[in-house]
């Protein structure tokens, strides 16, 4: 299939593209390069280009004759979304409507949709199915969950297939070594206890020393990227069979803690990794587990580099081995 991937020169996107062309699909990535890296689309074309475009949308499909969309072009710091609500609104929601539109517009009626954790806010019970309360509590989870809404409403008037896919924490980098994790500025938890490892930051910040967790520090569902794309390509082969459309949750199911992770990155790093301890994050809850049966079950998915070291070990090698051309 001939497929658009909205945001495929960001990090998931782009392992997504190769996941799409190993399985015999044709990627053809969209990107405006706000925070994705050129040097990141090498499978299919590439367009550079801003879904706020009105103009660019539909001849794009046609011309491209796209059979199906996965889209991850969105904005996705939740601090940022909390200090300028607009952006994320406008970005998140009013531009994938854009999208939805056009799509509808040239007949294209699959759809993969990057969604997040974050649609289910403070978790009343771990780990999180899908029919767990969803109640985001910052404007980033906010805009995923109107989007996950609307998709819903736009499947039952036009006939519209969809996935929802609620990512839990995306990390790792590609085993063959051609694509990896890096953002400006850089906010997940594993890069940045790497990047102290390495000595370019002055140390990593533990947020949290006093959660009623083992270590006292935050546990999260930490799930490889490439596991992550796999899903992905999953997920469209199960939309063009003809399945119903629904939200699914990515993650292992297995939650590991802030000093967990840094003791994981100490036993590759030749030197100690620097780290202070500081308050707590307002907003941030102690464990964050997913129930992932659903995707296995509908899917037929299964994450296969589950375990923290060979996350952590993907992630080190591509770190280690320096920036990539821009």
């Amino acid at each position: 299939m001939r497929v658009l991937v909205t945001g495929g020169a960001g990090y998931i996107g782009s392992h997504t593209a190769k996941a799409l062309a190993k399985s015999g699909h044709a990627p053809i990535t969209l990107d405006n390069l706000s925070s994705g890296h050129r040097w990141a689309v090498k499978w299919g074309r590439f367009v550079e280009g801003d879904l706020a475009d009105p103009q660019l949308l539909p001849p794009l499909l046609r011309d491209e004759h796209i059979e199906a969309v996965m889209h991850f072009g969105a904005s996705l710091l939740v601090g940022e979304s909390v200090r300028d609500p607009r952006k994320y609104f406008w970005n998140n929601v009013v531009n994938t409507l854009r999208l939805l539109d056009a799509m509808l517009e040239v007949g294209v009626k699959r759809i993969v949709f990057s969604s997040s954790a974050a649609t289910y806010g403070d978790p009343q019970k771990v780990p999180i199915p899908e029919d767990h309360p969803t109640r985001p509590v910052n404007p980033y989870g906010e805009t995923k969950l109107m989007m996950e809404r609307a998709l819903e409403w736009y499947g039952n008037a036009y006939e519209l297939g969809w996935v929802a896919l609620r990512y839990f924490n995306a990390a790792g980098a590609d085993p063959e070594g051609e694509l990896g994790e890096e953002h400006d500025p850089e906010t997940h938890l594993i890069p940045l206890v790497i990047q102290a490892a390495l000595g370019r930051l002055p140390y990593v910040e533990i947020y949290g020393t006093d959660y009623p967790t083992p270590d006292g520090t935050a546990i999260r569902d930490y799930i490889h990227v490439t596991d992550l794309a796999e899903a992905h390509v999953l997920a469209l082969e199960y939309l063009t069979r003809g399945g119903p459309s629904l939200a699914l949750n990515l993650g292992t199911g297995q939650g590991h803690s802030v000093r967990e992770v840094v003791d994981a990155v100490g036993k590759i790093s030749p030197r100690p990794v620097p780290a202070r301890e500081g308050p707590r994050r307002a907003g941030d809850p102690p464990v964050l587990v997913a129930d992932a049966s659903q995707a296995g079950k509908a899917l037929g998915w299964k994450p296969r580099q589950c375990g923290l070291e060979a996350i952590v070990q993907s992630a080190w090698n591509w770190h280690s081995a320096g920036k990539r051309e821009k």
